[in-house]
Parts: C-alpha cells; sequence; structure tokens
C-alpha cells in the first residue's frame, strides 16, 4: 500500500476469510490485527467438511501462499457423491477421475488452524467479543469488546459471519430465515461403530431426499468421522411448536421418525444413532444481491457481505477470495478508499450472483411437492467449468454468473466464480 502513514488494519472474524486475508496482508508487509470472539482456535467445534473450488478458494490459497500446504492436508477421493431417493435406491453417482483437484475437500478445523499457523505471531486477539464499532470521523472507527478493551482502526474489515457487527456500519440488512433447517448429527469411529452408515457415505458425500421438504445429507470427514445434516422444511420454532427439548435426544428421535415415516431402514440410522446429539441449525440468507454505498474506513467479507444458503458450496470459497482480492488491492492501491473501492466493485456483483442461485436452489430442492430426486447434478461438468473458470481468471477475463447451483459437499459444489482482477506479486514468502 502506498498509503503514509500506513493506516491501522483491523479484522474482525478468524474464520478462514479473516486469516486469509490477513496471511496476504503480512505477505505484502502491511500489518494488521485479527480480533476474534473465541477464547482460542479450539474453543468450539469448527464444523464439518469444505471443498476449496479451483478457481476461488484456491487461487486464494495461492495467493496466500499455503496451496501446497493445504494439498497435503485435502482429501481429493471426499469428491465422491452419491444420490438416493428416500427408498434408498441409488440415482446417481460421481466419482472424480485420477489427478481430478478442481473441489478437494478439507476439514474446516483443519483448514483455519492452517491458516492461524501461518500469520505472524500475536496477529491474532482471541476472546475480543466485538460490541460495536463507532465511527469517528474521517474513516477511523473505534472497536469496543466486550469486557472493556477498546482499539482503533482506519480501516475495519468486518470477516465476522452472518451476525456481523461491522456491517450495521454499511447496510441496515439483516438475516432472514430460509424456510429450512438442518439438524447436525455427527458419528465417530465411524467405520468400526457405524458400518452401515460409512458403507452408504462411502469416501465423499451421500444425498437423499423424498421431493416433500425432507432430506439427509451425510460427509466424510477426517479421521474415520462422519457428519450429517437432517433437514427439513419448516418453521423456524418448529421445535417449540412441537412440544421439543432439543436437548431431549431420545423426544428427537422419536419425532424425527414421525417426520421421515415411510423413509427406508437403511437410512434411518442417520436420524437416530448420532454420536453427539442434534444441533439445530436453522439456514438463514442475506437479501441477494446486497449492495451498500462506499462508506469510508470499512469493508465486509465473507458471510458477513453475502450471508447466502449452503447450497453450491460457494460461501467459503468465496469468503477466501474476498480475502485475497481485497488484500491484494489494499497493497497496491493509494489509499485506503480506492482499495476499497476496486475491492467492492467487484465483490458485490460476484456474490450477488452467486448467492441468488445458492437461495435459489435450496427453494428448489426443498419445495414441498416440488424438488424431483431425481434431478441430478452433473458432477463431472462442474469440475470441467472449476478448472475453466480458474484458467480464464488468471487471464483477468470478467466474471462468468454460476450455472444451477446444485447441492453437494457439506452442502457445497456447483457452480463458478471467476472473476477480473489484477494480481500484483507478493513481496514476501
Amino acid at each position: 500500500m502506498k498509503t503514509t502513514p500506513t493506516p491501522r488494519t483491523a479484522i474482525v472474524g478468524a474464520g478462514p476469510a479473516g486469516l486469509l486475508c490477513a496471511r496476504v496482508l503480512q505477505r505484502h508487509g502491511i500489518d494488521v490485527t485479527v480480533y476474534d470472539a473465541d477464547a482460542s482456535l479450539d474453543a468450539r467445534d469448527p464444523g464439518g467438511t469444505l471443498d476449496l473450488h479451483a478457481d476461488s478458494g484456491q487461487i486464494a490459497l495461492e495467493d496466500a501462499g499455503l496451496l501446497d500446504a493445504f494439498t497435503a492436508l485435502a482429501r481429493p477421493e471426499g469428491q465422491v457423491k452419491t444420490r438416493l431417493d428416500h427408498h434408498g435406491t441409488v440415482l446417481g453417482s460421481f466419482a472424480p477421475d485420477d489427478g481430478d483437484e478442481a473441489a478437494p475437500e478439507i476439514d474446516r478445523g483443519q483448514l483455519r488452524a492452517l491458516l492461524a499457523a501461518h500469520v505472524a505471531p500475536g496477529t491474532v486477539r482471541w476472546g475480543h467479543k466485538l460490541l460495536r464499532a463507532v465511527p469517528l470521523g474521517g474513516g477511523a472507527h473505534r472497536l469496543e469488546f466486550a469486557g472493556g478493551a477498546t482499539a482503533e482502526a482506519d480501516l475495519v474489515i468486518g470477516a465476522d459471519g452472518a451476525w456481523s457487527r461491522v456491517r450495521p456500519l454499511v447496510s441496515a440488512a439483516v438475516p432472514r430465515y430460509s424456510g429450512v433447517s438442518f439438524l447436525d448429527v455427527r458419528f465417530d469411529d465411524a467405520e468400526r461403530r457405524h458400518p452401515r452408515i460409512a458403507e452408504l457415505v462411502g469416501d465423499g458425500h451421500l444425498f437423499a431426499n423424498d421431493g416433500d421438504g425432507r432430506a439427509v445429507i451425510a460427509q466424510r470427514n477426517s479421521n474415520g468421522h462422519i457428519r450429517g445434516f437432517v433437514a427439513l422444511r419448516t418453521g423456524l420454532d418448529w421445535h417449540t411448536r412441537a412440544g421439543l427439548d432439543l436437548g431431549d435426544a431420545v423426544a428427537v428421535r422419536e419425532f424425527l421418525l414421525r417426520e421421515f415415516d415411510g423413509w427406508a431402514p437403511q437410512l434411518l440410522p442417520f436420524l437416530t444413532d448420532s454420536d453427539g446429539g442434534y444441533l439445530n441449525r436453522p439456514i438463514h440468507t442475506l437479501p441477494a444481491p446486497l449492495t451498500w454505498p462506499h462508506t469510508p474506513g470499512v469493508t465486509l467479507l465473507g458471510d458477513a457481505a453475502h450471508l447466502m444458503s449452503p447450497f453450491g458450496g460457494f460461501g467459503a470459497n468465496l469468503a477466501m477470495l474476498d480475502g485475497a482480492e481485497l488484500a491484494g488491492a489494499l497493497a497496491a492501491e493509494a489509499t485506503v478508499d480506492d482499495a476499497v473501492t476496486r475491492y467492492e466493485a467487484a465483490m458485490l456483483p460476484r456474490s450477488g450472483s452467486h448467492a441468488t442461485a445458492a437461495n435459489d436452489a435450496i427453494d428448489r430442492f426443498f419445495a414441498i411437492g416440488g424438488a424431483h430426486p431425481g434431478d441430478l447434478p452433473d458432477h463431472a461438468a462442474e469440475h470441467r467449468r472449476y478448472r475453466e473458470a480458474a484458467a480464464a481468471y488468471r487471464r483477468g477475463e470478467p466474471l462468468r454468473a454460476p450455472e444451477q447451483a446444485a447441492p453437494a459437499g457439506g452442502p457445497d459444489g456447483g457452480g463458478t466464480v471467476a472473476s477480473a482482477r489484477q494480481r500484483g506479486a507478493s513481496s514476501n514468502p
């Protein structure tokens, strides 16, 4: 960055996007501090697996100098996908060709740990839950944290997720319920303790739906774990209306068995055999496309900017690309305002088109009496598009809108996110 003096830069949120942005900034010699509400890197369950697309997440890791480190951890075999109907009939499957690394899988926790290990020591201030960001004039802001700590910054980057405390500085938009809720389930030591589930999921992912608003989605994770999602089109307060205590695993199992009445016996263990109880995850999205007027000293990336349905797998991939592009702009442009303007000019239309596709996809998949289990995505074609879009991105060609988003991964897969940008060489290894 050519600005003098160097602006104080703060990233709120130490997820993959915030950490990747910090890493690329530091490679360009730009000081940055990251604040996160978590007490430590491993303070909570990091979630399931992600597929990182060749045209987005992998390009961001390349900019961070971490693509080889990612490849050493990633699971190309995790790209396998199987689609069933609710009777257990296999409707379709996909297995990647040898050498196909268009969208390999990595556990979210592994990715976060990889990125955290490659920012300068002391970069992340754990245990800093942002309460509010207060404008001070001239683009500066004061960050006020729970417990009384404060900090000032000339640029605040909101990477703080769905319920961002930074977003209100630029937009009044708030997440809204999609009409679909997932119940997270977990199966540990799956080959030995849950062999039927392990066989159905295989090395990658399983999808089953009944065309009437109910689905089971499962994903192979590392170290013998399988994560699952029992999904329903339902009201946000479904468990309250059903008189359910979500901590009462027996009552939740009985409810699910009634809801999924008529499903094949081989699929019912996904409902009944979870090792970690049931965690309710209502799916929220932001309005799409979401834009905002340029606001001095603040911008957003990832879910803070474009929270979308998990269908398509765009969220994490776009978030990481956001982080890399913002850092590159800050390194190249003369002022913070110029950098943020350049970044948002590319990010906002790109995220808008992908969020629209992802949100439409979840509506179709969970349409009552609408989605048909036999409507199968062409994953081989998706992988070709990832590779083609990655090559186009590196040539600086403009964004191509995603094609129909498809459920895959956790759920992830589908689409393309290439965009035009200037890619400056990093100044540090």
